[in-house]
């Protein structure tokens, strides 16, 4: 049997058999490629999130949100919420500080009076030209292109980090951003935690030990 050293690493390897076909092997892993594989994910969600603030003066949620109403047109509250996959009351905050910097606006439906439409001012239409792609979506077509078992093996195995970064509990949205999504800004008013998922000192949890170690 020859085998290939895949361009993305050592830890898989196609073997390529008697029977004529290849077959993917997995092998280990050291911990140091690990956190490598870590601190890039962290270092380029960072990064963008940085290049969009400077590039547009906004954040993730916000350009999702304002792309949503884009290509929704007339939309309500609760079917944007279902379009990015956040709660209502944190897209009416976001809507709230869109409008504010005069991006949005908001009009009460005239058949409806309990429902309230969002739509793109010439302002927001001008930002978005000029915004950078969301890292998020074009991660997310990367990721629709690859075959069903290489999904499965990318959300186990990210499942599986964030379990072992005691971290599978954690509330989180499917969005590619840090820190709080209905702030101002992600990069000027980092997430502050609750009082009980605050420790006196050095915390020694999993997580805090892995960004101690890779930053």
């Amino acid at each position: 049997m020859s085998s290939l050293v895949p361009p993305w690493g050592r830890a898989t390897e196609w073997v390529y058999s008697i029977t004529g076909r290849y077959k993917l092997i997995m092998r280990g892993g050291s911990i140091e490629h690990v956190l490598v594989a870590l601190r890039r994910v962290i270092r380029a969600t960072d990064l963008y999130s940085k290049r969009l603030a400077k590039t547009s003066g906004l954040t993730v949620p916000q350009i999702l949100l304002l792309q949503a109403i884009r290509d929704r047109g007339q939309v309500t509250i609760g079917e944007l919420a279902a379009e990015i996959s956040l709660s209502q009351a944190t897209v009416t905050t976001i809507i709230d500080r869109l409008e504010k910097r005069q991006l949005v606006y908001r009009v009460r439906s005239s058949t409806d009076k309990r429902k309230v439409h969002a739509f793109l001012t010439e302002k927001a239409v001008h930002v978005l030209k000029n915004a950078p792609t969301p890292l998020q979506q074009h991660f997310s077509r990367q990721y629709t292109n690859l075959s069903d078992w290489e999904q499965a093996m990318i959300v186990s195995a990210l499942q599986r980090v964030a379990q072992m970064m005691d971290a599978e509990h954690i509330d989180a949205s499917p969005v590619l951003d840090l820190g709080v999504l209905d702030s101002p800004s992600s990069l000027t008013e980092p997430a502050t935690l609750p009082l009980e998922g605050r420790t006196k000192g050095r915390s020694t949890s999993p997580a805090d030990r892995l960004a101690r170690k890779i930053t």
